[in-house]
């Protein structure tokens, strides 16, 4: 494993994936759901959701992102609209929180193992 720029040529595998970090951007409205500006979670090694200790994400918000978790993981082809854009929105209207999707860790895996 290693950070964005490149893979550990020792990890053996077929494929690659980022590991994500999912970031409160802003709140353009008033805050339903108890979320603040900083509030995240990451999606490691495929499939594994990890919110910091104590913490919370609001469902709402997680179910309006998590579509587009597993092709913001790949590489994606130059021109992709969705290899530029990184902001997507809940869909309370009250609340309009924004989300941020950062690639932290490309991980190189055995697609095997996840099938």
């Amino acid at each position: 494993m290693d950070d964005i720029g490149g893979h550990d040529d020792g990890d053996e595998g077929d494929m690659e994936l980022y590991d994500l970090r999912v970031v409160v951007d802003r709140i353009e409205g008033r805050s339903v759901c108890g979320m603040e500006v900083g509030d995240c979670f990451t999606l490691e090694n495929s499939a594994h959701l990890r919110l910091p200790d104590g913490e919370h994400f609001c469902v709402y918000a997680l179910a309006s992102v998590l579509p587009f978790l597993a092709a913001k993981q790949r590489d994606l082809a130059e021109g992709d609209w969705l290899a530029r854009d990184t902001l997507f929105s809940c869909p309370d209207p009250e609340e309009r929180l924004v989300m941020r999707v950062e690639r932290t860790r490309r991980r190189r895996m055995n697609s095997a193992d996840l099938t």
